[in-house]
């Protein structure tokens, strides 16, 4: 293919450095610090996405249903674990019943969620287990005092540690002894059995936990807030969604997965990561940019060799090709630089933390970097494309020189 061999030639027997090949060395630097900027950034961000998606779901599951009637009820129950077991790619799942407590330990007081759950799917499918700081979780009423866990935060405040008894009312109860006066507060102990530590400021600090009896207990209620589901891969949560939502009425129950739970949070990440890719990719361009005026410029000085091809039956199209695979070769070495220094970089990031953060301060030590074999793809045929387009006019602008004016040209 001679015109791959006369585009190299162009690019590589330049005798001494003139402004098109500084031009030239400049687009493939260009290039390579777009491309392995690239890569790099958006690794970063995809480590800390998925950072925050597992210290969120260590407390969140997949799928929430929660019942939307008067009373708060979700009936049929033999209905929805039918439905549950014939769905394949449900794991595990519990019902749950949750609402607002005062917790009291002496003088401390404490306002916050209790959340009361089954045992028997709890450790298959729930990880607050992984996050215990002390103590252990045990839903289990093995003593006349049901047990509770307890946040970190939440311990502090009421300056308790496992083995301390505290008190908890319901707040529904105390908003009725201002209505009724001759109402008895109706209050529960429970013994710290296990203190748990979130690191999210979304999920987990001011929740504390315990069985779905002892909670309904306190609540006065026997009915349920919902079910939390589990599954066997987080990316089927709304396949998973649609099938409920179609056996399930709308008007009786709320389907929510973890996307729907902190969707603002996911769509601000997306919007940064979208904008941190549109501002690098202009590194690229004004580099692809720089392409297109050392070709047009190598298009002026060899207008005489290209008379000469023309003159010898070299036809359009290879004239075209010519410089299309010249300015092709400069943006393909600098994205295959670029390409392997963003790739070393994360690599070195992964395995040797040359960016450490202070653990003191941090709930890591390292930038997390992960990389995604959708961006490794996107990423560099991208970067093709734009060193293709901007070949693209000034080997347009070679096949359209006059052969004989060419030829005259000095």
């Amino acid at each position: 293919m001679f015109e791959l061999f006369i585009a190299k030639k162009y690019l590589g027997t330049k005798h001494k450095l003139n402004f098109i090949t500084i031009i030239s060395i400049l687009s493939t630097l260009g290039i390579t610090i777009g491309v392995a900027a690239l890569i790099i950034v958006i690794s970063v961000f995809n480590g800390f996405s998925s950072l925050a998606k597992s210290m969120l779901l260590n407390f969140d599951p997949h799928i929430r249903i929660i019942s939307t009637s008067e009373n708060n009820n979700i009936d049929d129950k033999e209905q929805l674990h039918s439905l549950f077991q014939n769905v394949p790619e449900i794991k595990s799942y519990y019902p749950y019943l949750e609402s607002k407590i005062v917790l009291q330990n002496k003088e401390s007081y404490q306002f916050l969620n209790l959340k009361g759950m089954e045992e028997p799917n709890v450790e298959e499918g729930w990880s607050i287990s992984d996050n215990i700081y002390t103590g252990k979780l045990n839903l289990q009423e093995e003593t006349d005092i049901p047990s509770i866990a307890l946040s970190l935060n939440t311990s502090l405040k009421l300056r308790c540690r496992v083995g301390d008894t505290i008190t908890a009312a319901s707040i529904k109860n105390i908003e009725k002894l201002i209505t009724n006066f001759l109402a008895i507060p109706s209050t529960k102990r429970f013994i710290v059995s296990g203190i748990y530590q979130s690191n999210s400021k979304n999920a987990g600090p001011e929740i504390s936990y315990t069985s779905l009896k002892s909670a309904q207990e306190l609540f006065g209620n026997r009915n349920i807030t919902g079910y939390e589901i589990r599954l066997d891969d987080i990316d089927n949560s709304h396949k998973v969604q649609q099938i409920l939502e179609s056996d399930l009425s709308r008007s009786d129950y709320s389907i929510h997965t973890w996307y729907d739970m902190h969707k603002d949070f996911y769509n601000v990440m997306q919007i940064e990561r979208w904008s941190a890719f549109i501002l690098l990719m202009l590194i690229i361009s004004v580099a692809t940019f720089n392409i297109l005026v050392s070709l047009t410029m190598s298009v002026v000085e060899k207008r005489r060799d290209i008379g000469i091809l023309r003159s010898m039956g070299v036809k359009k199209n290879s004239i075209l090709r010519i410089f299309m695979l010249e300015g092709i070769i400069v943006g393909t070495i600098g994205t295959v630089l670029g390409f392997a220094l963003g790739l070393l970089v994360c690599y070195l990031q992964i395995e040797f933390k040359l960016y450490p953060l202070d653990p003191m301060k941090f709930i890591i030590d390292a930038f997390p970097v992960k990389l995604e074999v959708s961006d490794l793809i996107i990423i560099p045929i991208v970067s093709l494309l734009l060193s293709f387009l901007a070949s693209l006019y000034p080997a347009k602008r070679a096949v359209k020189l006059n052969v004989i004016d060419s030829i005259k040209y000095e």
